[in-house]
């Protein structure tokens, strides 16, 4: 079943939601997207990935209380065909997106967050395909955390089709997520886990 998920067919949001929650019980850990109409299937996390998501959840937590970083929620995302994507994490307020199942309404969102994964498909999905998407969606603050580049980038001033800013340093340097985040993170740690 991996194996058709790896590869782009074309799919409406509402057969594309049922095919994900068959393949989530029939194979554990799969995680799917439906971005520009097209299913893609997502790598399960390595303990690199798990210790970034970890270190921006302590640093949100510390800096705005009020907030929560949800790991592998969907999030309903596009309005061509419909998009569904899965970030490797959603801020908002703190149960936010409660009551909505298995994909969640972007409106209440004020950052996603992509870490690069070691993948053939790692540039055209999280530095074309997602950042394009969560723009389209309005989402305010798209963070990439790149391991193949040790860099981080935050894209801001969504304009419904690109971000029109976006601002990369490498690891080791501070980076501010502004409004509505205001947090300034200091990336040093990140060179312990680029492997």
């Amino acid at each position: 079943m991996t194996a058709l998920a790896d590869r782009p067919h074309i799919m409406d949001a509402e057969h594309f939601e049922e095919a994900a929650r068959i393949l989530a019980r029939l194979e554990e850990g799969a995680r799917l997207e439906l971005i520009d109409g097209k299913v893609r299937s997502k790598p399960m996390p390595d303990a690199d990935h798990a210790l970034i998501i970890e270190w921006l959840t302590r640093i949100c937590i510390q800096s705005r209380p009020e907030l929560w970083l949800y790991q592998d929620v969907g999030i309903k995302a596009q309005s061509y065909r419909r998009g569904r994507a899965r970030p490797d994490g959603t801020l908002v307020r703190s149960g936010a997106i409660g009551g909505q199942g298995d994909w969640v309404n972007p409106d209440p969102v004020l950052m996603v967050v992509e870490v690069t994964s070691h993948d053939s498909d790692t540039h055209q999905r999280d530095r074309v395909e997602k950042p394009r998407a969560y723009a389209e969606t309005g989402i305010p603050i798209y963070l990439l955390i790149d391991r193949d580049n040790c860099q981080v980038s935050v894209y801001t001033e969504p304009d419904g089709a690109s971000y029109e800013n976006v601002k990369t340093v490498p690891y080791g340097k501070k980076i501010h997520l502004p409004d509505p985040v205001g947090i300034t993170l200091d990336t040093e740690p990140l060179k312990d886990w680029v492997n």
